[in-house]
């Protein structure tokens, strides 16, 4: 979110000034729009906070550097006059790369905070010790406005709504709540329990997935270059004396001129799919499907299912209060799942069924179709037993213990598929290699 400054004149003829806060100029502008019909302004004019290069000194002293944010030069010159500081320069910084946030340098911050809100530690001290330690800049001066937005008495909802970018969405509502809740230190140790374990799934994710992609993309670029290149230019020396070559062997010289004469069309066969695949996934109704795929996926998929259930119960967990009044609590449970199909099943049929026609959770939940019978009957306990938070909590540890145990397994099931692959194509490689070794020609070469 960037900053942008509002300036014009009101129907009275009054001067009026504002700030308001939006992702890109063009969305400011739309938001003026709208203050010039409610106020009646005219002759508006739009500014956008900069980042400016400073350098300014004091009494003589060794000159002071840095960067600050301000909607002109004028006014940052004009600021550092008012603080007694003679300005030495001050200039626009070209290139201002806001740069990104590592997903653990904000699992970091957030668990530091539940820390040290333990301890019994004041917020505003917190974000000071965390903020001078941290090296990310991006982080770094996120935790600044943090700062100065809290001590300027801004909700929880305005101060971290603007750096959803940063801390994610979840995160970001967490925080928010955790900001107005009666208990933050509990909030904030649910929130970084939830970003852990989301960090954690997705590294052995990567571990599990990652390598043997790489694997299998060199073992296919090693056999393409040895059918290719290295292996026509031995066998064809033997058809120069018309020597009638073994099955494998000619077999994987018409592969190679099948592969030199057509590689344009079949490498189009394989780029336009891939690249319509990846447009219609990048669409909301494209991504919806590829999730439902995904979930029936065998093993994997399994696997993916059971995690988003195991977010679901550990959010709904988390933010429930028992006073039935929690259907943002199922919206927000539902967007954390990481799985765009499941979210758009509990927001187009639990939420509609509960609002509309009056139905419980658990029926309603169940008529989603993507809630195992496990899960269904936890949640039917906790409903009848009035313990439907802490019910909600044991499914999510359940599967948390699950999951983990049957990630190690697919991680041990893929390397041995990837291992028994690779054999598979070097004992064909080598088997090949052999026959030309061995092939006797029909007259003295």
């Amino acid at each position: 979110m960037t900053d942008f400054r509002i300036s014009g004149i009101t129907r009275k003829g009054k001067r009026f000034q504002s700030e308001i806060e939006a992702d890109s100029k063009q969305s400011a502008q739309e938001k003026v729009k709208i203050l010039e019909q409610k106020k009646g302004l005219r002759q508006t004019e739009l500014e956008e906070k900069k980042t400016f290069i400073y350098k300014v000194k004091q009494n003589g002293s060794k000159p002071l550097t840095g960067e600050q944010q301000a909607y002109s030069k004028e006014e940052l010159e004009q600021a550092f006059s008012n603080l007694g500081y003679e300005v030495v320069k001050v200039q626009k910084k070209l290139f201002d790369f806001k740069g990104s946030v590592p997903t653990d340098e904000v699992v970091s911050f957030i668990r530091l905070s539940a820390d040290l809100l333990q301890q019994g530690l004041r917020f505003d001290e917190i974000l000071r010790l965390i903020g001078e330690d941290v090296t990310n800049k991006r982080m770094k001066n996120t935790i600044k406005q943090i700062e100065k937005d809290l001590k300027d008495g801004k909700e929880g909802r305005e101060v971290y709504g603007k750096h959803e970018n940063v801390f994610g969405k979840f995160a970001t509502y967490m925080l928010s709540v955790a900001s107005t809740s009666g208990n933050m230190s509990q909030v904030f140790e649910s929130t970084a329990k939830f970003l852990e374990r989301d960090s954690e799934f997705k590294k052995n994710l990567r571990k599990s997935l990652l390598m043997p992609m790489i694997t299998l993309v060199a073992v296919f670029g090693v056999v393409v270059a040895y059918v290719t290149y290295i292996f026509p230019k031995t066998a064809s020396l033997f058809l120069k004396f018309d020597i009638e070559l073994p099955p494998m062997t000619a077999g994987t010289l018409a592969l190679a001129d099948f592969l030199q004469i057509y590689w344009l069309p079949l490498t189009l066969a394989f780029a336009i799919p891939s690249a319509a695949f990846f447009i219609i996934l990048q669409t909301k109704k494209g991504r919806r499907k590829f999730d439902q795929i995904l979930l029936q996926i065998p093993v994997i998929g399994n696997l993916l299912h059971k995690t988003s259930i195991e977010i679901f119960a550990r959010v709904f967990y988390t933010l429930y209060s028992g006073s039935g009044e929690n259907v943002e609590v199922i919206r927000v449970a539902a967007e954390a799942c990481r799985n765009s199909y499941m979210e758009h099943r509990i927001k187009t049929v639990a939420l509609p069924m509960m609002l509309r026609e009056g139905k419980g959770l658990v029926e309603s939940l169940h008529a989603t179709g993507v809630f195992p019978k496990t899960a269904i009957s936890r949640f039917r306990l906790g409903s009848e037993s009035g313990a439907l938070r802490s019910n909600a909590k044991q499914l999510a540890d359940y599967y948390e213990s699950q999951t983990g145990y049957k990630m190690e397994s697919v991680i041990a099931t893929i390397n041995v598929t990837i291992s028994m692959f690779i054999m598979i194509v070097m004992v064909a490689i080598t088997i090949i290699s052999s026959e030309t070794a061995v092939i006797k020609p029909n007259s003295p070469i």
